[in-house]
């Protein structure tokens, strides 16, 4: 059996306090962030609702980073 590394970045839903931390960090309302469909299977698996807001942390050859979605309705 061949081992294959998870693919999928880790998502987690930031408290509305660490939302508000954020957006005043990056000086930026938070319905300006890029969006994720609520019936994304992330979004869907986190039990995300409209207005949350994700931190998606990735780990590539160049370093690790957070960025953020804002949970919308499609």
């Amino acid at each position: 059996m061949v081992d294959t590394p998870n693919l999928i970045p880790k998502h987690e839903i930031l408290s509305e306090s660490e939302a508000k931390k954020v957006s005043k960090k990056y000086n930026i309302s938070l319905d300006k962030f890029p969006r994720i469909l609520e019936t994304d299977v992330q979004a869907v698996k986190l039990k995300a609702k409209p207005g949350d807001l994700i931190a998606v942390s990735r780990i590539d050859p160049t370093g690790s980073y957070v960025y953020y979605r804002l949970v919308v309705k499609d």
